[in-house]
């Protein structure tokens, strides 16, 4: 498996610029082996109409954690993924302030992997979600 000690935040959070990840204010605080934190500032365009966090927003947080963390934790020779499966239950929500998130690896086979995320509010610590994705492992042809 590959170690996480050139998948810096920092770099993550360069690649995120741009696309989806960085467009929301998705932001990396740690990359380790099995494990990814992130983080995301609670704002107006990140909540359905009625005022609260939308569903998506809370999804896009932990399948970006969960995927960066498959990227600094390939196995030997694996050159990406995709995923192939996502599950997410939802228990709290908020309306400010930031959510946080820790992607836990699971299991960490040579075709697949699957990671745990576990969303937070950080003002409250109240679990705003569970979340769990496989994804597969890709090798050149």
């Amino acid at each position: 498996m590959s170690t996480a000690s050139h998948f810096t935040p920092e770099r993550f959070n360069e690649v995120g610029a741009g696309h989806l990840p960085g467009y929301m204010g998705i932001v990396i605080k740690h990359v380790g082996p099995g494990v990814l934190e992130a983080e995301l500032p609670v704002a107006k365009h990140l909540l359905a109409p009625n005022g609260y966090l939308h569903a998506g927003s809370v999804v896009t947080l932990a399948d970006t954690a969960a995927g960066y963390g498959c990227i600094a934790n390939l196995p030997e020779n694996a050159t990406s993924f995709t995923t192939i499966e996502l599950k997410s239950n939802h228990m709290g929500t908020a309306r400010d302030g930031h959510i946080t998130c820790q992607a836990r690896m699971a299991h960490g086979g040579r075709t697949t992997q699957v990671w745990d995320v576990v969303v937070r509010s950080v003002e409250t610590s109240q679990t705003i979600a569970l979340f769990r994705c496989t994804q597969m492992i890709l090798y050149p042809r």
